[in-house]
């Protein structure tokens, strides 16, 4: 360890279980030295496996719903009384398609499903920087981090409308990001994680096909939730001050691929 966040303060949502990347760069965050706040819907919390993290890290617990203000305003005015002062680190780790969960085609959306996922896995992105920004709850030079897919760019059919919720979440990424920037010297990236086999993650539709193609794709394999977790500590920490407004591709390549030997292998006439 190196004590690259030492001393830091922050809010990390989304952290399910031991399988999801939240929890990893929450277990990451307290090995570099942070403390902060963990945070998850009430619904998550009632499976009473975020008790174990926070024991572990020496966190609390302060139940929100990431679409309700009230909740998140709640939420970020709690956090500071605990951790004493401002923030410097965030972390949103929040998705979740309705219209998946059901079975429901792209072509064939139940618009009430896609309009509650689109708020819960993008615009929540948009309402937690919202209240952090009116609050002033971020010290200078503090870093903001969304986890995206690369759905968000190209087709990957059975991904449905949550390639939608993530193009609209890098979106706020880099709209916010700039308020935040001028105004306030804080940084906002999202990282493009390669597939990973997470709760929310193996609930997509082909996820294997997803796994097994990116890894045969890419030059350095798929990227695991501790390498993300890594990845995300260094964006937390003052190694990368003036990193801001990226989409950051975490994926061992993948996203500079066009065809790999292990793949045309699969195609080719023996």
């Amino acid at each position: 360890m190196y004590n690259l966040l030492k001393g830091k303060k922050g809010i990390i949502f989304g952290a399910l279980d031991e399988n999801s990347i939240a929890w990893k760069i929450a277990e990451r965050a307290h090995e570099e030295g942070a403390t902060f706040v963990l945070t998850n819907a009430p619904v998550a919390l009632r499976m009473g496996a975020i008790n174990k993290l926070a024991e572990k890290t020496g966190s609390e617990i302060i139940p929100a719903d990431a679409t309700s203000v009230e909740d998140l305003e709640n939420l970020v005015t709690k956090s500071m009384e605990i951790l004493g002062g401002k923030l410097d680190f965030v972390l949103h780790s929040i998705g979740m398609s309705v219209n998946v969960r059901k079975g429901n085609h792209y072509t064939a959306q139940n618009y009430n499903f896609t309009h509650k996922g689109w708020d819960i896995s993008a615009v929540s992105f948009h309402k937690v920087m919202s209240v952090l920004y009116h609050k002033d709850a971020m010290n200078e030079w503090g870093s903001i981090v969304a986890l995206t897919y690369m759905a968000a760019q190209r087709v990957f059919p059975d991904y449905n409308d949550m390639a939608d919720n993530k193009a609209y979440l890098e979106s706020i990424a880099r709209s916010f990001g700039y308020f935040f920037g001028t105004e306030k010297k804080v940084r906002v990236n999202t990282i493009s994680q390669s597939p990973t086999p997470t709760t929310a993650g193996s609930g997509v539709k082909g996820f294997d096909g997803f796994f097994n193609y990116a890894e045969k794709m890419s030059p350095l394999g798929n990227a695991t939730a501790l390498e993300c977790a890594d990845y995300t500590i260094s964006l937390f920490s003052d190694l990368t001050k003036k990193v801001t407004l990226q989409n950051l591709f975490h994926d061992g390549g993948f996203s500079n691929m066009g065809i790999s030997q292990a793949i045309m292998e699969n195609f080719s006439k023996k």
